[in-house]
């Protein structure tokens, strides 16, 4: 009888946990939020969300590229393509394809994962600051390691985007830098990158954030919590499309200096300002820009989101339900 008993008040308690942990929106989850587990489940996703989408846009970027190193030649998107077609075949416009693929799928991990990481930690350390005080920094302190990472990928890619004699691709394109400028060959760029980047960086997701509040609270006018999975992911696209736009216009001046730098048109940031010209390092090639990086950052919050949701984890946007309590409490 007592064993009946046993039985019965465990069977009880394991229903009742596990009622519990499907109000609270972690049943079936692949791990639970803020775990180990979590961050390489978000450094994955962003990986493949990067990685892929960078990808698909190679022939966007060869052209942007061009049209920041020799602006005369290149001066418009579609006669660009047509010379880059006729004078060196269809193969151009995918070239540094590996460059985009895994350099930029290294950027999107280290973005991505450390961006949850750093939110996190500084949401519970700055619970005084307000919500976008903590997105700029996190965003920011994730860039700077991410942009380490890309860098040598990125030194090798517009050289050989711009310069077709210099390698066919990552293979045979570091050895070459290396033997050719070291290891400072690699890294040549990294201040303007960091200036292009981090900029981008921290206007990207802090104008993710907050859009994803403003649907929710003024368009749907519902909780995340209580919108579908479709419902969701719909609201990522459209902050990712929103934030990726805001953030290609501020990045853009830092983006002409790095190709010029990169392509040994100046030797020096000042000199690359001096050449281009202040009028120029912000219209210059942003229409392309635009075009490019919209469609990415949305491609991007929409694989990451669709990989947080096939795992059980709610889609990105806002402090989760906890730090918000912490926060309201403290």
């Amino acid at each position: 009888m007592m064993g009946f008993l046993n039985m019965a008040l465990e069977r009880a308690s394991a229903g009742k946990e596990k009622e519990e942990r499907k109000m609270r929106g972690v049943e079936g989850r692949f791990c639970e939020e803020f775990s180990p587990a979590y961050y390489g489940l978000c450094t994955a996703g962003g990986m493949l969300s990067a990685g892929t989408t960078h990808l698909a846009i190679t022939p966007l970027d060869v052209l942007k590229v061009n049209m920041q190193v020799n602006p005369v030649k290149y001066n418009r998107i579609a006669s660009g393509f047509s010379t880059l077609w006729r004078e060196q075949g269809p193969s151009s416009l995918w070239r540094g394809w590996s460059g985009k693929l895994f350099g930029y799928g290294v950027q999107g991990g280290c973005k991505f994962g450390l961006y949850e990481y750093f939110k996190k930690l500084y949401s519970d350390i700055l619970k005084d600051h307000n919500k976008s005080f903590v997105f700029f920094l996190s965003s920011a302190s994730a860039q700077v390691f991410a942009d380490v990472a890309l860098c040598p990928f990125e030194a090798v890619k517009v050289r050989v985007q711009t310069q077709p004699k210099f390698a066919k691709g990552l293979a045979d394109g570091f050895p070459k830098l290396y033997s050719t400028e070291g290891l400072a060959g690699f890294y040549k760029g990294l201040l303007p990158l960091w200036g292009r980047n981090l900029p981008f960086s921290m206007i990207m997701f802090t104008t993710f954030e907050h859009s994803v509040d403003l649907i929710y609270h003024k368009i749907i006018q519902s909780r995340k919590e209580d919108c579908s999975r479709v419902q969701q992911l719909g609201v990522t696209c459209l902050a990712g499309y929103s934030a990726g736009a805001v953030g290609t216009i501020i990045s853009n001046p830092a983006d002409n200096i790095v190709s010029s730098l990169y392509n040994k048109k100046a030797d020096s940031i000042m000199q690359a300002v001096k050449n281009i010209g202040i009028g120029n390092l912000f219209t210059r090639s942003l229409p392309v820009r635009i075009a490019l990086v919209g469609p990415v950052v949305t491609m991007q919050w929409f694989f990451y989101d669709s990989i947080k949701v096939l795992s059980g984890l709610p889609t990105s946007g806002g402090l989760s339900r906890h730090i918000e309590q912490a926060k309201a409490s403290s």
